[in-house]
Parts: C-alpha cells; structure tokens; sequence
C-alpha cells in the first residue's frame, strides 16, 4: 500500500470514489501473488495490478458496478497460455479477484489504514469474502481493531499470518475471511559500520528498508563515509539501543563488525528474538569458533542454527560491493519466501 498512498490522496482530494481489487486465490502459474493489489478510481483511472495486464480492463469495467451499486464481488479470472506469453508466464493460470469499494472517511477502516502507512505502521485487514455486503476488519500493530467486530478465532488466524509475514484465506463457520497483511516498513539492523556496510545500505535503502547502522567503536562510526546515509547511526553496543527496536519478523540483521565482543553482544539479544533474519560475516572457520563461544554462554545450538554464516547467497563476492549485494539478496529472498503462499 505505501507506493499507492501519494495516488490515493490524489483521489481523494478531488472527491474520487476509489474500488480496491486485490488477488485473493491463484491457481498454476500466476504474474501476480496473492495480496496484490489494484486501485481503481469512478473517473476509471488505474494503479497496481492482479494479472500483468492480462485481465485489468475487466476489472476496471467491473469497478464501475461495484462503485454504483457500493457492492463486493468475488471475480474469477482464468489466463489463457497465449495471454501468459504475453505477460512474461511460461503457461496460464486462474486467479480470484476480490473487489470492493473503498470507503475513506474519516474513521473507517480504510482511512486507519491509510493512516497507518503514512506513519509507517503495521495493520492487519481482515475482510469477509462475500459478493454483496462484505465486512472489514482492521488490527493494528498496537493491538486496536477497527470496524466490523470479529470472533476470537480469526483474530488468532490474523496475529498468526502477522508472525508468518503471509496473506491467508481461513474459514469460520462457512464464512471465508481473507487476512492481508501490511506491513510497516522493513527494518535493516546492520553491526558494524565496516566497509561494506556502506554499499549494504545503500542498497537497503534503495530496495526500501529502514536503515539502521549501530557500531561503539567511535573511529568506524565517525569516520566510514556513507555515499547513501542511514536512517540512524548509533555509536552504542548492541545490548544498549537494540530493546529500542522491534525484533519481530519485519527486522533483518546483518552482523559486520567482525569484533567478538560486538558481534556476540548483538546475538545474544538477537537469537531469542523474533526477528526474521540473521547473518553473520566471517568464513566457516570464523562461525565455529563464533558457535563454541555462544554455547559455552548458554544459547542453545537449535538458535545458533539460525545465523545465516558466512553471510549472503554464494556469488563468489569478492569486493565490498559484490558481498553487500550478495547480503541483501538473501536478505530479499528471506523476506520474500512467504509471498506466494
């Protein structure tokens, strides 16, 4: 939802009604994932897609009625192989197309919803997939809800699909209720303000993280020259500024400093964390000695195996740059492995 916010106040400002169309089932090959979103205004402008371009013009026709008549309607969408040529898909594919209008004023669910992701906060959307009346449900980060009251079941469904970083569709008492998530930002902590924590930044930020670079050691700190700044440079030990940051399924860490006493103070607080990813720089040697001195602390092997040593997907990097991109690859490919589920 962030790339379509500055859109969607554009709308609103000139009293557009807005249908959001979002991908809620896929079947074979499919250009676009579930949650996918695709906005489309009464003037019948566009932004997002569900297909690639295979079906937008019949969800925008079908927009209209929804849009008139202030109804939902579930739209099922089958790509024939010629039409998935088309869109860059090896063979066809069947989508489920959920759209409905959008209601914005102020304290609906949709206007917390937007507001949420101009502060850059997380909400969970549940919303009931029925054609006619639909409800919507919203939950924050924070734990408030908004809108339509829910059972308890597909409120736990929807702080599980939080955790697990996946849309979901449940089933509750004959109803189907599809959970999407949006997340807030994602955060990039980064140990170590080494050399290459320069070019690992500068593409977190390109690829829209957070950026937070966190090293005690005032020479690095004060003197490693950013081309592209962080969000934040702390010059803290870990163990002093991490409790300041939500260690959730939504962080992602890159362990640099390649000094024990900096590294391990870190993974100490990481490991029994919920953070989403872990990485640590050094060679199959270095980890082995990094694993016996966690252990002989305590951390239990089953945590250890979380770290991600030595760090990034195998791209034989050898330069500072080569190796940041080889980091923020799995980092994307982490954060990513959930998305078509």
């Amino acid at each position: 939802m962030n790339e379509y916010a500055d859109i969607l106040q554009q709308w609103l400002q000139t009293e557009q009604t807005v249908a959001i169309a979002r991908v809620v089932k896929t079947w074979g090959s499919s250009s676009r994932p579930v949650g996918s979103p695709m906005l489309v205004n009464s003037e019948g402008k566009m932004a997002g897609s569900v297909s690639g371009g295979c079906v937008e013009v019949a969800v925008v026709k079908q927009a209209r009625q929804v849009l008139e008549e202030n109804i939902s309607v579930k739209l099922d969408y089958g790509v024939s192989d010629k039409d998935a040529w088309s869109v860059g898909l090896s063979c066809g594919g069947s989508i489920q197309v959920f759209l409905q209008p959008a209601n914005f004023s102020e304290g609906s669910v949709w206007s917390h919803l937007l507001a949420n992701t101009q502060e850059n906060k997380a909400s969970t959307l549940i919303s009931s997939l029925e054609d006619g009346d639909s409800t919507n449900t919203l939950l924050d980060e924070d734990g408030r809800i908004w809108g339509d009251e829910l059972v308890e079941e597909v409120l736990a469904e929807a702080k599980d699909a939080y955790a697990k970083r996946t849309h979901k569709t449940v089933t509750h008492e004959g109803k189907d209720y599809f959970i999407q998530i949006f997340p807030r930002k994602s955060l990039l902590l980064i140990i170590g303000a080494a050399h290459i924590a320069v070019d690992l930044v500068a593409l977190g930020n390109q690829f829209g993280f957070e950026t937070v670079v966190i090293d005690p050691r005032g020479y690095f700190a004060e003197n490693t020259t950013f081309t592209d700044p962080p969000s934040q440079l702390l010059q803290n030990y870990p163990s002093e500024v991490l409790n300041q940051f939500p260690l959730d399924a939504y962080t992602f860490c890159a362990i640099l400093s390649h000094d024990p006493k900096i590294d391990d103070n870190a993974l100490e607080i990481l490991l029994p964390s919920e953070v989403g990813y872990i990485g640590a720089l050094g060679s199959k040697k270095t980890h082995a000695k990094r694993t016996s001195r966690l252990l002989e602390k305590g951390i239990d092997q089953s945590l250890i195996d979380r770290i991600h040593a030595p760090i990034g997907v195998s791209i034989n990097a050898k330069s500072a740059k080569e190796i940041a991109l080889s980091i923020i690859s799995q980092i994307i490919e982490v954060k990513n492995q959930f998305s078509r589920r």
